[in-house]
């Protein structure tokens, strides 16, 4: 099975940057791998990390995971939750003072000023961990969007202090919105261990699993293996961008400042496989927060929608297979309808801005990462080739 599966996914793998000079509906370059409770059963590399030096995509290159990242930060969360130390349903506040200080908006006056409140209640963690805490992004936002172009709100992509401190968008707890939530859970791990977001995951995650190559401020050997971002225009060919994740950044960002590899991702996501359990068999997690991950955190009157292309040159609209219903866990979105790749009711997953996306399955215990570096997020060459490359992986390992 694992040659078969091997042979298919690769063969998605090599196809998904041909012709990646030109650009023209492919890729520049893709890591894939997909792995189950035991080891991993695939992993391979095409095309190339920087379409101006032509330098090759190699299996240790090394990316910005974006949003991949929210997961680790959810993981240190139900770390604490079972040491006794955070209460998911206490204000945040307890934790995060700062988070305290902010206030709703209620849209701009008629001179263009933010119209801001109280919130009716105290904003939770697990409103953060499940993205109904209030906050979004500019990118999928216009409101926060106004608040960048006429008021000088840093994105998050800086990684600064200042970018943290948005107003929120609703009452928490009453609506869902794709945001900087996780920002601030990592936010409420400082606060109780007393510790730098990145040193916390290095000693309780990375160091136990053998995460060798994973950091907010990734070491010179790392820098020397970083894959260039691109950009995808609108005639569909691809040009070289600066556009990146600060690699000294002011603030550990939980939502999406990591650096990593898919050999390193992979070794997460087969913890999760094996109920929380490292390769040496070290408890990460324990069972009962593994399940917690693979549950619905969502009432019925809160879903996942589609995220909006507000930027257009950071996203375009995007939504996993509109019509099927999907909800979120701590700290993936949970699959409440099965997929046409194959994915089941109850797998978990998410994606990253540059067009990362991995899913885990715990019901046939395997999952899987596609890593590609392009802008816009949603972009239909990566998406399509995650989809061939999942539907494959599934065809090979559980026959569909």
């Amino acid at each position: 099975m694992s040659v078969s599966l091997a042979s298919a996914v690769d063969a998605v793998v090599q196809r998904a940057s041909e012709g990646s000079v030109s650009g023209e509906g492919r890729v520049p370059g893709v890591v894939a791998g997909v792995t189950d409770r035991n080891e991993n059963i695939y992993l391979g590399a095409s095309g190339v990390r920087d379409l101006g030096s032509g330098a090759e995509m190699t299996t240790d290159t090394v990316f910005n995971i974006w949003s991949t990242t929210k997961a680790i930060t959810g993981t240190a969360c139900l770390q604490l939750v079972e040491s006794g130390e955070l209460d998911l349903h206490a204000p945040a506040k307890e934790y995060a003072p700062a988070i305290g200080e902010l206030q709703v908006i209620d849209g701009f006056d008629d001179a263009g000023q933010p119209i801001l409140r109280a919130p009716a209640s105290d904003i939770t963690t697990h409103q953060l961990l499940t993205h109904t805490a209030g906050f979004g992004y500019d990118f999928f936002n216009e409101t926060y969007n106004r608040l960048a172009e006429e008021h000088g709100q840093p994105s998050v992509a800086t990684a600064s202090r200042a970018a943290l401190n948005t107003p929120l968008l609703f009452d928490p707890g009453t609506k869902w919105e794709y945001g900087s939530n996780i920002d601030w859970a990592g936010q409420v791990v400082e606060g109780i261990t007393g510790k730098r977001l990145g040193e916390v995951f290095q000693e309780r995650i990375f160091t136990p699993l053998g995460m060798h190559d994973s950091a907010f401020a990734p070491s010179s050997e790392m820098l020397v293996r970083h894959v260039r971002h691109h950009e995808r225009r609108a005639d569909g060919t691809l040009t070289p961008s600066d556009f990146a994740a600060p690699t000294t950044p002011e603030v550990d960002f939980g939502g999406h400042g990591l650096f990593s590899t898919v050999p390193d991702y992979l070794t997460f996501i087969r913890m999760w496989l094996n109920e929380g359990r490292s390769a040496s068999g070290e408890q990460v997690l324990s069972p009962a927060s593994v399940e917690l991950g693979f549950t619905n955190q969502l009432p019925d009157n809160l879903q996942v929608t589609m995220l909006p292309g507000v930027i257009g040159w950071l996203s375009n609209d995007a939504e996993f297979f509109p019509g099927l219903k999907k909800t979120w866990s701590y700290t993936f979105q949970y699959t409440a309808e099965p997929w046409p790749t194959g994915r089941p009711t109850g797998a978990i997953g998410w994606a990253g801005l540059a067009n990362l996306f991995y899913w885990i399955d715990r019901e046939n215990g395997f999952g899987g990462y596609w890593a590609t570096q392009i802008l816009p997020f949603a972009d239909g060459p990566s998406f399509g080739g995650f989809v061939e490359f999942e539907t494959a992986a599934y065809n090979a390992f559980v026959g569909h």
